[in-house]
This record gives C-alpha cells, structure tokens and sequence, in this order.
C-alpha cells in the first residue's frame, strides 16, 4: 500500500508498539479525516480515519458494494479478495440487503440468543472439563475458542457438530489468500455449496426449530426465499460466525493473560463485567496482546455512486473508500483514552462490528459467546496462564490464532 504524506501523519504506517500506533493515530487523525491509498490490488481507495465519519460512511445508502460482487471492480485491498465472500449477503446493497438481513435478524433474535445462553455456558464447561482432565499444556484454540463458537453455529444452522472439522477447512480454504490454488478453493467450495444444498432441502421437507429452517420457510411478499438466496447467507453466518469469533476469543484470553489488572478486575465478577469486556476486547484486545500495531488496514469497502462530502472531504462518485477499524476504534474524539485497556469502560462506540446498513448480522450470537466464553473459562480456571508464544496463520484473510500453548 503506498500513500504520501510525512513521517509523522504517515498512512499507512509499519508496526509500532500499541502506545505509540495510538499516537500516530492521533497525529493523524488531527490532520485529515481520510487519506487515499493506493492497494496492492484494486488500486486506489480513501481510508477513513475517524469514528463519525466512519458511520456516515456506513450509514449512506450512495455507498455501494454493486460492482464489486458483479466483478465490473476489483476489490481494492491488501490481497487478492476471496470470490467466494463477493457472492455473499455482505455485498449486497438496498433493496435486496435489506429483505435479507430482515429475514436473518428474525431467525437471529435476542430472544433466540438468549435461549442459546445456556447451551453455550453448558459447553463452555464442557470443553473447559476436557481441558483439566487432559492436563499439562493445552492449545486453547482448537480445544476451546474455534470448538465453542463451531457448536453454537451448528446449533443456529442446525447442522451436526461433528462436521465441525469440514466446517474449518471449508472457512480457511475459502477466505484463503496464498498457498491454495485456485481449483482447490473452488472444490472446497463446492463441497460447501453441495453439504448446505442438501441440509436446505432436508429443512424444507422437514423443518426444525433452526435458522436453515427459518429460511428455508420464509416468505417475502408469497414467496418462498431460493436456495440461491439462502445459500450467501448461510456462507457468511458460516464464516463470519465462528472464524471472526474464534479470533475475538482467542484475542480477548490472551489480552487479559497480558494484564494481570484487567484479568483480577474480571475475577472479582465475571458474570457482571462480561458484558463491557466483551465490547473491550472487540474494540482493543489486537492491541492489548504484546505484539507491534501497524495501520493501513481496512474493512470491506464500497463505491460511491456519486459525489459525497464527508467530514469535509469529497468522495467522488466511482471512487473507492472504506475504514481503518485500528483507527475508528481509537479515535479519542469520541473515546476517552483510547491507548487504555480498560474491561469496565461503559461508553465504548467501537466499529468492529461495523454499523448502520451493514452491522454485523450475527453481532448478538458474536457477543454472548465472546461473554460466556471468557467468563466460564476465567472462572473455572483463574490461574491459567501463557506456557509459550501464540502462533498465527497468515495464509488466510482473517489471519487467525492457531495455537495459543496455556496451562494453570
């Protein structure tokens, strides 16, 4: 990615350690609201910078995602974009977005996250009486933060936890940016659309109480949702609904293995401050685990359909913009002390789970595993601790934690 400014407003810029990648943050976003960047791929694209204008971004329905998931643009981004997320509900714009995610948000009610509460508390316990039983050092990734949020996802869909292990090499092969070659991919995913195709059918013959379902039965305006409309769907929920939470997870441990305050403070009460060390690790948790913080990151992006003036720069119409979620997520004009790791902050406007239009559909499921997840196992266990360095894979979009070594 390259972009011209000096030294100290750079964007993007290389790794600092976290203290010091706020306060460029800061220095930057004091100077402009956005800066244009030109991607490895897809070329030129405005970084938005700072928390307001960020939600105007993801507020305005001129923003749209069209010619990115008809392939007229290349998405312009740090690595070649994944085909497979471009057929997703996460690229589509109004009016179909919204007929869709209306649909997902009844079948992914609070009310429906809530009866999933203590299931998911159930088999954190589960996991965690595994993990003591076993003893020595553990890999808390594959035996706790990717199992937990598989099995709420399995429960949601309705499919069986035992295809737990297709489900994970299906996620990393299709959000795959290097190593696997492109028929590989387009088998995995075939594989995928063939599995989902077929559990599609079996629902609409015999319908559970599941979110496969749910769809499979839903009506908009008397008619019945496709399968090619309910597939993108179910992708994305399989994706994003235990890759991107796994990795909350996985963060949200080992940045409080990494603050011995933060982890006491969430021992006093772990049910009851749960909830805003949730929001905490979302917003902070990259940048609270001991590794350097760069910035030139941003989320998915979208195309302006014509000329919009936002936080008094011009977005031009056909061009390219997105946000830096590293930069709107410690953006002190609406966070105070935004370099701070604090489990008990109440107002916390982080965008991590994006906002508006395009907030993240599966945010309620997300959160309580995040919740459960990190009290149960503080609770059970409160002397784990570090017994080697995490590992990460960078083949994958997501770049998740693979193995993070704990003992007690």
């Amino acid at each position: 990615m390259t972009a011209s400014t000096d030294a100290n407003t750079a964007y993007p810029f290389g790794p600092l350690p976290a203290d010091d990648a706020v306060e460029h943050l800061r220095r930057l976003m004091a100077d402009r609201p956005m800066s244009k960047v030109t991607m490895p791929y897809g070329g030129d694209i405005w970084i938005v910078h700072r928390n307001r204008a960020a939600r105007q971004v993801l507020s305005d329905p001129r923003f749209v995602r069209e010619p990115f998931r008809t392939g007229e643009r290349v998405v312009p981004f740090f690595v070649p974009f994944p085909d497979f997320l471009r057929t997703t509900l996460q690229f589509e714009d109004p009016p179909q977005h919204g007929k869709l995610r209306k649909l997902v948000q009844k079948a992914i009610s609070p009310r429906r996250v809530r009866d999933m509460r203590a299931s998911a508390v159930a088999f954190a316990n589960e996991l965690i009486d595994d993990m003591l039983a076993r003893g020595g050092v553990r890999n808390l990734v594959s035996e706790y933060t990717v199992a937990l949020p598989i099995e709420m996802l399995s429960s949601l869909l309705g499919v069986p936890s035992s295809d737990r292990e297709k489900f994970e090499r299906w996620s990393s092969s299709t959000l795959a940016v290097a190593g696997r070659s492109e028929e590989e991919v387009e088998a995995d995913l075939a594989e995928l659309s063939a599995y989902m195709t077929d559990l599609i059918a079996k629902r609409r013959e015999e319908p559970r109480d599941d979110l496969l379902s749910a769809l499979a039965h839903a009506r908009e305006r008397d008619e019945t949702l496709t399968d090619a409309e309910i597939l993108p769907i179910a992708f994305i929920l399989i994706v994003g609904g235990f890759d991107n939470t796994a990795t909350f997870l996985a963060t949200g441990v080992l940045s409080l293995l990494h603050s011995d305050e933060q982890r006491a403070l969430l021992m006093s009460d772990p049910d009851g401050l749960a909830p805003t060390a949730a929001e905490e690790i979302l917003r902070h948790g990259q940048w609270a685990i001991g590794r350097p913080v760069g910035g030139g990151g941003g989320m998915v992006p979208f195309v302006a359909t014509e000329d919009v003036e936002v936080d008094g720069q011009l977005i031009a119409a056909g061009e390219a913009v997105s946000f830096d979620p590293g930069a709107v997520n410690h953006d002190a004009g609406v966070i105070d002390d935004p370099a701070r790791f604090d489990i008990t902050r109440s107002h916390n406007p982080h965008l991590m789970l994006s906002h508006g239009l395009h907030h993240c559909l599966g945010a309620p499921l997300a959160r309580m595993e995040l919740q459960v997840g990190i009290a149960e196992l503080f609770k059970r266990i409160p002397g784990l601790r570090l017994a080697g360095e995490p590992e990460f894979r960078h083949d994958v979009l997501t770049q998740p934690m693979t193995n993070l070594p704990v003992t007690w």
